[in-house]
């Protein structure tokens, strides 16, 4: 059982059919894409000499090359190690040293950043624009790796409170049952013909990316490589039946884009990763139609906990139709879903708990981290760290995280990776770093800091420190000077505390 076969099956059965298109241009169709991706597995078999199990990190913006290097790595029996681009030089460092990483492809604009890094397995790094890169594309094709369902296909880092990134270990079975909850539970009608990647490709868009592999669908990357509304709108114009995942922030700059485009191809906005206010949903709903479905899942259970499908959205009569759209939707098909007490005991319809998963999208643990597998994984069961409450028709509602992840812009943000570069400036004694709601962004981070000396520290010196040493993405919107950051009596800094000073001291409603 490899993923990979599905390119193989689609080069066959769709080969005329467009496969990648930059913008509004074809570059190649499955038979081409498959035939490439079949003589790069190749070339990293025999040129390369990697060995069967061995992982290859992409550190690259959206682009035409990502779908054919994940499904030349699968088509070798190798493991996909997915990396967002718009991390820091440390992030990269500890993931490639991690995952034991032995090849890294990136762009031109990466390239001098990741040759930096050292102390790590990495033994080459290929840019996907470079003539080593198309030398790899003439080599003798290779036949698909034979790959028992539970081997590792994608190791996809995901953190929790510690700050420290951990590998969740996802199997070609697991992908594979992913697929098939795309098309039963979230995307459920035809015909699919083009899946615009306006988010990152190295977390949703490109896993849901797959399922459009096994119905021919063309792969269409912006020329900018990310999300710019502008060309969203020019392509969702130029392309039948366009579907895309987006973050929430994502969708309110959609609808608040002012444009006389015409959306009539845009089949579906799949959003998740993040709280979507029930008005902005709304908004959403009247600019564009019943055109959105929902999803909730985590890197654990990639895309596939809960999801909410069109149908559901557009179901106004329904007299529960608001209380709905407000969840997450129900169970996905092929996944037990339940909510548990602090003792593990189930809980009943109305009850908040800890949400908790198990099926076949569950991940097999976390990469050399028994402790961590041991803590998520129990008896079968994923325990998520987050809180929910199911209604009476089996919908989902979030009522919280019990880990402290920050979800900004659909983005985890881990307030100890924050922490840890923040307390190492010279001038700050302590720090605490929380969530703080946002319309804009789901979150911002909001740091609070204990100066060594006030006079010798204020925001705009935090702002440029944080800007040199770690993602922009991640380093706070507000900063906080305190004299003390509130304790229990065992020293551990109350961050409730800190939440409801944020709250009643500097939020006006």
């Amino acid at each position: 059982m490899n993923i990979a076969n599905h390119m193989v099956r689609a080069g066959l059965a769709f080969g005329d059919n467009a496969a990648i298109a930059e913008g509004t241009a074809i570059q190649l169709n499955y038979r081409e894409l498959a035939n490439r991706v079949a003589r790069l597995a190749g070339a990293l078999t025999h040129k390369l000499r990697l060995d069967r199990g061995d992982r290859v990190a992409l550190i690259l913006n959206n682009s035409p090359q990502y779908i054919e290097l994940m499904y030349a790595c699968w088509h070798a029996g190798l493991i996909v190690v997915p990396v967002n681009a718009k991390l820091h030089k440390s992030d990269f460092a500890y993931i490639l040293k991690h995952s034991g990483a032995v090849l890294c492809f990136t762009s031109a604009k990466l390239a001098s950043v990741i040759g930096a890094i050292e102390d790590c397995s990495l033994k080459i790094s290929i840019q996907v624009e470079s003539e080593a890169y198309r030398q790899l594309l003439v080599h003798t094709a290779l036949e698909p790796v034979i790959c028992d369902a539970k081997d590792p296909a994608w190791l996809f880092y995901t953190s929790g409170t510690t700050g420290r990134a951990k590998g969740a270990i996802l199997s070609h079975r697991n992908l594979m049952v992913m697929c098939q909850c795309y098309f039963s539970d979230v995307d459920r009608s035809a015909p699919w013909r083009s899946i615009l990647h306006a988010a990152p490709m190295s977390h949703g868009s490109g896993l849901y990316g797959l399922a459009h592999v096994v119905q021919g669908s063309c792969h269409v990357i912006p020329v900018s490589g990310g999300f710019d509304p502008a060309e969203i709108f020019q392509l969702i114009e130029h392309w039948p039946d366009v579907v895309f995942f987006a973050a929430p922030t994502m969708v309110k700059r959609l609808v608040e884009f002012e444009t006389d485009a015409d959306t009539s191809n845009l089949k579906v906005i799949i959003y998740g990763g993040g709280p979507m206010y029930v008005d902005d949903l709304l908004a959403g709903l009247n600019r564009f139609g019943s055109k959105f479905a929902q999803l909730y899942g985590q890197g654990e259970s990639p895309m596939t906990i809960t999801a909410m499908s069109a149908q559901v959205h557009a179901d106004k009569e329904n007299p529960r139709w608001l209380a709905r759209i407000e969840s997450v939707g129900i169970p996905q098909s092929a996944v037990d879903v339940k909510i548990v007490g602090e003792e593990g005991q189930w809980l009943c319809v109305g009850e908040i708990g800890e949400i908790i998963v198990r099926g076949d999208t569950v991940m097999q643990g976390y990469w050399h981290d028994n402790a961590s597998t041991a803590k998520a994984l129990i008896d079968g069961w994923l325990y998520t760290g987050d809180y929910g409450v199911f209604d009476e028709d089996g919908f989902l509602t979030l009522k919280g995280r019990s880990k402290d992840v920050i979800i900004s812009g659909g983005t985890n943000i881990y307030p100890r990776e924050v922490e840890e570069i923040l307390v190492c400036h010279s001038s700050v004694s302590e720090v605490s770093v929380i969530g703080r709601e946002d319309r804009e962004w789901g979150e911002i981070v909001v740091a609070y800091i204990v100066p060594k000396d006030p006079l010798l520290i204020d925001s705009e010196i935090l702002e440029q420190y944080c800007l040199k040493n770690m993602a922009r993405f991640k380093r706070p919107k507000i900063y906080r000077m305190v004299d003390n950051l509130p304790k229990n009596n065992y020293g551990k800094v109350l961050k409730t505390s800190l939440r409801d000073l944020e709250l009643s001291k500097y939020v006006t409603v």
